[in-house]
C-alpha cells in the first residue's frame, strides 16, 4: 500500500498544477538530482514553498470559481418577496 500512495502523491494533479509530494516538500522525488539542489539554504527553501503555496491556493480558487461558474451556467434565479410561500 506505501507503493500506492507515494506512485499518488507524484502524479500532478489538474487542479493545482503540481504533485501533493510538490506541494508539501517543494520538489518532485523522481525529478530530484541529489548534486543539484535547488535550495541550499533553509531559509529560501521555506520561501520558495511559501510563494508555492500561494500559487497553489490561487489555482485552486480558480479552478472552483470555474466549476462554480459551469454548474450555475444553466441555473435560474429566483427572486423572493415577503410573504411568498415556499
Amino acid at each position: 500500500m506505501p507503493h500506492v500512495e507515494f506512485a499518488y502523491n507524484r502524479v500532478v494533479h489538474s487542479t493545482t498544477q503540481h504533485s501533493s509530494f510538490e506541494v508539501m516538500y517543494g520538489f518532485n522525488p523522481l525529478t530530484l538530482n541529489i548534486y543539484d539542489f535547488k535550495h541550499k539554504d533553509a531559509q529560501a527553501k521555506v520561501e520558495y514553498v511559501k510563494i508555492l503555496h500561494e500559487q497553489v491556493k490561487a489555482q485552486i480558487a480558480k479552478k472552483n470559481e470555474s466549476y462554480a461558474k459551469q454548474a450555475n451556467k444553466n441555473r435560474k434565479k429566483v427572486v423572493l418577496e415577503p410573504g411568498d410561500w415556499v
